[in-house]
């Protein structure tokens, strides 16, 4: 004969047993990081054990959701996207969210599939990164379904570029690098490669553009300029040095990498072909890795605060606002040992 179904215990029951309120049953049981007395605590503990109360796991997770983050990022292999999100996990948790990841590679289809798998799953917000999307220029479907997340009570933050729609925090790209080639050309170099990357980067894109105006500002011709064009990583700065190398670098005296990973990469191929930085050849690059000082010789380059976006992405996301939250964040040149002053003689080439 089947034996009668147990009473369905719930935390209204441990809470009424236990003499405190669902909220403080709750915080017990549910693993909260806000502190109960000990008296409580021991109270509620008891009442669950007699009660032999079970929590609803499914009832659990649906409420964890609305207290979750979800970081929709372009790239987690890269050192300066690693920075980044691991302040964003850092200060998200500090704040009591629950934070996932959600890697794109930027493109534009797996960022509208993920959006919108998000959307079902309603997180308390979304943190999205992306350097191939145009200032101001969110549109079609990717751009309906982040409205219709924040109609249904979400939170969108966009970090990379700023977004007149969304609250965004983005990096000056091109200031940081206009400033970079003012201090190249003041050090007297005046024939500069650009490692500019692959087409398509939106940061990319305005570093190299900023770089030719401080070198032209500070009297380089445009003659003596040359962009080229390799793949975002070390692999492709080393490829692309190994390039010069073998064409010959001729009066080069300056690499700019549009970021340090790239010159990293770049500095390599000349070791290994006898190219000598700074003495032949000055490279310089943007960001700020941890790698940029532990390279030989260190490398001159422009420091992001990228933590410090991060964790601001994350305010942003918590904060209350009615009004969409624009900012822009400034870099600092560091000067290390990879550049150094051309002789006077230069100038005048």
């Amino acid at each position: 004969m089947p034996h009668a179904a147990r009473p369905t215990v719930t935390l209204h029951d441990v809470a009424a047993a236990a003499g405190v309120s669902v909220a403080t049953a709750s915080r017990v049981l549910g693993g909260s990081s806000r502190t109960v007395a000990p008296e409580y605590e021991r109270r509620v503990l008891a009442a669950a054990a007699e009660l032999r109360y079970t929590a609803d796991l499914s009832a659990r997770a649906m409420r964890r959701a609305s207290d979750a983050i979800t970081l929709v990022v372009d790239d987690l292999t890269t050192p300066s996207m690693g920075i980044i999100v691991a302040a964003m996990e850092r200060r998200a948790r500090a704040s009591g969210a629950f934070v996932t990841v959600s890697s794109t590679r930027a493109t534009p289809e797996r960022q509208l599939e993920t959006v919108r798998l998000l959307r079902a799953l309603r997180p308390r917000a979304l943190v999205l990164t992306s350097n191939r999307l145009e200032p101001n220029a969110l549109e079609g479907r990717l751009f309906k379904e982040l409205q219709a997340y924040e109609r249904e009570g979400g939170r969108v933050v966009i970090v990379g570029v700023t977004e007149e729609s969304f609250d965004s925090i983005g990096f000056d790209n091109h200031g940081a690098a206009r400033a970079l080639g003012a201090f190249v050309a003041e050090s007297g170099h005046r024939r500069v490669v650009i490692l500019a990357g692959a087409g398509g980067w939106v940061n990319l894109s305005a570093r190299v553009s900023g770089f030719v105006e401080g070198l032209a500002g500070g009297g380089v011709e445009d003659r003596h300029i040359r962009v080229v064009d390799c793949e975002v990583s070390r692999q492709g700065g080393f490829d692309a040095a190994r390039r010069l190398v073998a064409e010959g670098l001729g009066e080069t005296d300056a690499v700019f990498a549009v970021n340090d990973v790239v010159a990293i990469g770049a500095m390599s191929a000349f070791r290994a072909a006898g190219v000598r930085v700074p003495v032949d050849v000055s490279v310089t690059g943007i960001d700020d890795i941890q790698l940029a000082v532990d390279v030989t010789p260190r490398l001159t380059t422009v420091a992001l605060p990228l933590a410090h976006v991060g964790a601001e992405s994350i305010r942003l996301a918590l904060a209350e606002r009615t009004e969409p939250v624009h900012l822009t964040v400034q870099g600092e040149i560091i000067i290390r040992e990879s550049t150094m002053e051309r002789a006077a003689a230069n100038n005048g080439k």
